[in-house]
């Protein structure tokens, strides 16, 4: 009977430990969600290329670690004002436009997306507007003047008194896809690889895609707000043979 009564009492020692050990878990798991909703939300975002229009120099499937994508909207002043100086990204960075930012997503629905496309690797999303998301390189800053001519910018940035080509503003080169049009073609369209002058407001940015052939950019769009811009691109981490700064 004392046996019987030993095993009964670790019996109900050995559940208290194992429900224990799960309340410890759960917490683990909802702390862990917290954290990555937080950072996801304000500190980095992980997004996938889908598309060829950055080539040709980065491919579809490429994937990226971005610079917040929300905290712009949060620190005062810091994307108000016609002082460049300001923005946390610059001419020549690989940036997140997001053409959506007007559309307010309910937080919980935003916390399940974020698990989704966490668990699946970016490959599935609950979010509609993540369509509306493109990796673009900017070209110019808000006060810039900006003139193309065969698919090469020309930036004369605000307060100076001479234009540059876009590569000479970047420090770190990048190459684009320079496509072939036919000699008659319509030099007022956008595929044609040129376009007037236009000077960029105090709170516009001019972005591009690295194929000048795919004009899904602001040949099209027209130059985009400041807020627009939801992240700056900080690595590529995958493939692992192309690992690093893009």
């Amino acid at each position: 009977m004392f046996g019987r009564a030993k095993k009964r009492a670790f019996s109900y020692t050995d559940q208290k430990t194992q429900r224990h050990k799960v309340r410890w878990v759960v917490l683990w798991v909802f702390c862990f969600f917290g954290m990555y909703t937080f950072l996801t939300s304000f500190v980095f975002s992980i997004r996938v290329l889908e598309n060829s229009s950055m080539r040709p120099g980065l491919y579809a499937g490429d994937r990226f670690v971005f610079s917040s994508y929300k905290i712009y909207s949060v620190i005062p002043g810091l994307v108000s004002g016609p002082d460049p100086a300001k923005l946390p990204f610059h001419r020549g960075n690989v940036v997140l436009v997001n053409m959506a930012e007007s559309k307010k997503r309910n937080f919980f629905y935003a916390v399940l997306d974020g698990a989704v496309r966490f668990f699946t690797v970016q490959k599935l999303s609950l979010d509609s507007s993540a369509s509306d998301m493109y990796l673009k390189r900017v070209i110019g800053l808000p006060g810039d003047e900006i003139t193309m001519t065969n698919f090469v910018i020309r930036v004369k940035p605000l307060g100076e008194h001479y234009s540059f080509t876009e590569f000479e503003l970047w420090d770190r080169p990048y190459k684009v896809d320079i496509p072939q049009v036919p000699a008659l073609w319509d030099s007022s369209l956008p595929f044609s690889g040129n376009m007037d002058k236009i000077v960029l407001g105090e709170d516009e940015c001019f972005v591009l895609s690295d194929d000048r052939g795919n004009t899904n950019d602001s040949r099209t769009w027209g130059p985009v707000p400041v807020k627009n811009i939801s992240g700056k691109a900080l690595l590529r981490y995958w493939p692992l043979t192309r690992f690093g700064r893009p």
